[in-house]
């Protein structure tokens, strides 16, 4: 790895790493190039495991030597800025002070995720990238087999999406569908009962519904979008809506993040 000092924040060789708060910047560039952003020394190393390719690195003079046990491994320019130069070119304060751009790879087809899977999540328009991210966390952690995403569905290697996930979507089996409209029923075809989480009424206690549908049958559980919920259309399309029962006290549901985190480990547990 060539180790480059770059006092310039304009410097065309460090474009990569631009205005990383600007989104719709963002999403062209890394559109464009198909590149996505790690950030923190962590989740650079989780990505270096999943073995993707990175394009260069950047490290602050504060944090040089962070990554320097696995240096010799890649080949790519480590390009070293001072904190001052980092904030302008970033858009923030670095403190983390570790940043690296990786090449994307293809999404693999729907066939190839689904293959030998037996729980799946699937994000109908999930638009917030923090949301995104902690619910790849959730279903890593807690050993989903695959997830599915509508093509709405906001980018898990955006930058946020990256960091919240704490690298888990690089581990973690997932594709986009093509289509929305008929876009669940290739899973259906596949074997898959679709369960559409939602507290409208006539939903069931997810537990409940797991239980009937059996262990040996294979879920994909739909979850919607932040504040609305599944579309009309998709949960017309599920085999039956379920819930996560509340206690009551004026609550009747959770955020998006908190009930995929819940309906993931009731999910796994039918299967262990």
């Amino acid at each position: 790895m060539s180790v480059i000092e770059v006092p310039d924040p304009s410097d065309e060789r460090l474009a990569d790493y631009v205005r990383l708060r600007d989104v719709n910047l963002r999403k062209s560039l890394e559109a464009e190039h198909g590149l996505f952003m790690a950030e923190g020394e962590k989740v650079i190393r989780r990505a270096l495991r999943a073995g993707f390719e990175p394009r260069s690195m950047l490290l602050t003079d504060r944090r040089r030597h962070a990554l320097d046990d696995v240096l010799d491994s890649v080949d790519a320019p480590l390009y070293i800025v001072t904190e001052d130069v980092a904030a302008s070119l970033v858009g923030f304060d670095l403190h983390r002070g570790a940043l690296a751009s990786f090449r994307r790879r293809p999404l693999p087809a729907v066939d190839d995720v689904l293959r030998g899977a037996r729980r799946v999540v699937v994000l109908e328009d999930i638009v917030d990238h923090t949301n995104v991210g902690a619910i790849f966390r959730s279903a890593a952690g807690l050993g989903i087999d695959a997830i599915l995403l509508a093509p709405r569905c906001a980018d898990p290697l955006y930058r946020r999406s990256v960091k919240v996930s704490m690298g888990a979507v690089f581990t973690q089996p997932y594709t986009r569908l093509d289509d929305w409209y008929d876009g669940l029923q290739p899973v259906r075809e596949r074997g898959f009962g679709l369960l559409a989480l939602t507290p409208g009424a006539g939903s069931l206690p997810l537990a409940e519904a797991l239980d009937r549908a059996g262990r040996d049958r294979r879920i994909a559980l739909l979850l919607g979008t932040e504040g609305d919920g599944l579309s009309s259309h998709w949960l017309d399309e599920a085999d039956v809506g379920v819930r996560i029962p509340m206690a009551g006290r004026d609550v009747d549901s959770f955020n998006v993040t908190a009930a995929a985190a819940i309906a993931c480990y009731e999910l796994v547990r039918t299967v262990s």
